[in-house]
């Protein structure tokens, strides 16, 4: 945890004459429209997977949350990382509201919110103008679910006026980053995809693209993404569904990573099809559980749960690179 106190310490310290420059009222172009936010905020509610640690990293702490849908959480249904954020400004019981089933407007309401935050999110036009009824709304820049953990800090980090503090942020995250993997040359140039096969079904699979924070994180650690996979992007959502019968464009892979259990890769590698893809042969998987938080910091990276996992992520990536021939 030394590593998140770190980063979050110093990218709330820094950058002050910056922060003082930021001149309010600030506009915001996106997806479904445009954002004015009039003057500096003072209640953000976050919706969506990962927006919440971008103000909590820059020293903000939200008056309302969406509960994670998937992965270990603590009692309040929340990750580890995140909730030593709001311990350390001084928040004991963070509003947390659950929209798994959609979003809960009136809990949002109910926070009095002069800001809310859905840079990453898969939010529609309408859900987007009734939430501007609330307060003003900031929606990802370009597709649904197609924001890397770099844009949604700094995109975030705009309506909080915190912008040259989050490009701080982002740098030390990166040089983190180059620094962890520099410990794993085996794992540097390593061809890598992220997928998801479902075992009860295993007529098609789901291949992640280039614009999804699962993909493009895997290329941050080093792996890169082979023009097989790239070719695959028709640029209509952030993974493709692709029928077993082609599952050949798996076979230049090194590494597959995926979620699953124990026996994810006996189903695997029972299939008559998906058993000749070579990675899955040699077992060079990288299978994570659906019940660990490792799994939902390799799908939303965020500048709190990358220190919190990353040296847990390259070890479980380095153990299926050991069984690359």
């Amino acid at each position: 945890m030394a590593g998140i106190c770190g980063v979050f310490l110093f990218a709330g310290n820094t950058v002050q004459a910056a922060e003082d420059a930021v001149q309010f009222p600030v506009t915001i172009e996106h997806a479904l429209g445009e954002t004015v936010i009039e003057e500096q905020p003072e209640r953000v509610v976050t919706i969506g997977w990962g927006n919440l640690d971008v103000p909590l990293a820059l020293g903000i702490a939200p008056v309302g949350v969406s509960k994670p849908t998937y992965g270990a959480t603590d009692e309040n249904g929340l990750f580890s990382w995140t909730n030593e954020a709001f311990t350390g400004l001084g928040v004991e019981e963070p509003n947390v509201f659950d929209d798994t089933d959609g979003l809960d407007f009136e809990a949002i309401n109910n926070a009095q919110p002069d800001l809310i935050l859905a840079v990453y999110s898969g939010i529609s036009a309408e859900e987007y103008e009734q939430l501007s009824e609330i307060a003003p709304t900031v929606a990802y820049t370009t597709e649904a679910w197609a924001t890397t953990w770099q844009d949604m800090t700094l995109d975030n980090a705009k309506a909080l006026g915190k912008e040259a503090e989050a490009q701080t942020l982002v740098d030390d995250l990166e040089a983190l980053i180059a620094e962890k993997t520099a410990e794993h040359p085996e794992i540097e140039g390593l061809t890598a995809a992220y997928c998801y096969f479902d075992t009860t079904n295993l007529g098609s699979f789901n291949v992640y693209m280039p614009k999804d924070p699962r993909a493009s994180y895997l290329m941050d650690l080093g792996l890169e993404l082979p023009e097989e996979i790239r070719a695959l992007d028709d640029g209509s959502f952030f993974f493709m569904t692709i029928s077993s019968e082609n599952i050949d464009v798996l076979n230049n892979l090194d590494l597959i990573v995926t979620w699953g259990e124990s026996d994810t890769l006996e189903a695997l590698q029972a299939d008559p099809l998906i058993s000749q893809v070579p990675a899955v042969a040699r077992g060079s998987v990288v299978f994570l559980s659906n019940d660990t938080s490792l799994i939902a910091a390799s799908c939303t990276p965020t500048p709190l749960s990358i220190p919190a996992t990353i040296d847990e992520y390259l070890e479980v990536i380095s153990a299926a690179a050991e069984k690359v021939e």
